[in-house]
């Protein structure tokens, strides 16, 4: 009974911006979702080739806990990297303090280290502890490791056009603010109900694509860089004690034959 008091207007016009807008978002979320996926690609690249050069340290020569250092930091110094935090302190303890110390004074510091390992490779295949083949696999995922990092960089330093973005928010805010006018001589008092819900809608999943634009920020939906850091320092240090944790596991075995049975 309360439908004369509304001003009602031709809603065609408004369910052709609508139908924009929604092809907007999803072209919007497609996006961000692809950057998000890609940067977890590369990070699983990481995590893979991290796992390969700490097992073929260990097991070809006797220098596998340096060399599994040098990939922990490695991926530590990464991680700060590509939230542009220059802060160390965390890869101290795994990089030996000349090295800690000069990577301070490179302008990408995760290079420093991928150039430690190199040397540290070429170190090996002057004094005969690794073959031309066995430098070929190392260096092969040496450069994978690299690899990754620049696919990181890429997304990191590439983010979407803001004149893009900007006129997706523009046109939502548009659309919300003219919606009264279409649908309160329809709804009634129930206008503000469905304006909560397309508000929440819209303005959420335009929130969540910007949240996850960059897959390496610290927002709660960004990729958990120190969950995957905290997995490679505990796989390339465990790689690297091989031979002590298999023999301890074979003290414990021989301990428990040798207990009498009760």
């Amino acid at each position: 009974m309360y439908e004369g008091e509304f001003i009602a207007v031709e809603p065609f016009g408004h369910s052709v911006l609508g139908s924009l807008i929604g092809f907007l978002l999803v072209m919007r979320m497609n996006a961000s979702n692809s950057r998000f996926w890609e940067g977890r690609s590369h990070w699983g690249s990481i995590v893979n080739a991290s796992r390969n050069l700490s097992r073929a340290a260990s097991a070809y020569t006797k220098d596998g806990k340096y060399f599994a250092g040098l990939v922990a930091g490695y991926a530590i110094t990464l991680k700060q990297s590509l939230r542009d935090s220059r802060d160390l302190s965390e890869a101290e303890q795994f990089l030996p303090s000349n090295l800690y110390k000069a990577a301070e004074f490179y302008g990408n510091q995760p290079t420093a280290i991928a150039g430690a390992m190199t040397h540290w490779v070429a170190e090996k295949a002057r004094d005969g502890s690794l073959s031309q083949g066995e430098v070929y696999y190392f260096e092969k995922l040496i450069a994978a490791l690299v690899n990754a990092q620049g696919g990181c960089e890429k997304i990191q330093k590439t983010p979407l056009p803001f004149a893009y973005v900007s006129l997706i928010k523009l046109l939502i805010l548009v659309y919300l603010a003219t919606l009264p006018v279409v649908i309160c001589g329809l709804l009634g008092w129930w206008s503000p109900l469905l304006m909560a819900i397309l508000a929440l809608g819209m303005f959420g999943m335009e929130e969540a694509s910007v949240e996850i634009e960059d897959p390496f920020g610290t927002q709660p939906n960004c990729l958990k860089l120190e969950v995957l850091t905290i997995t490679i320092t505990r796989d390339s240090g465990q790689l690297a004690a091989y031979d002590e944790i298999m023999h301890l596991v074979q003290e414990n075995q021989t301990a428990k034959a040798d207990e009498p049975n009760s």
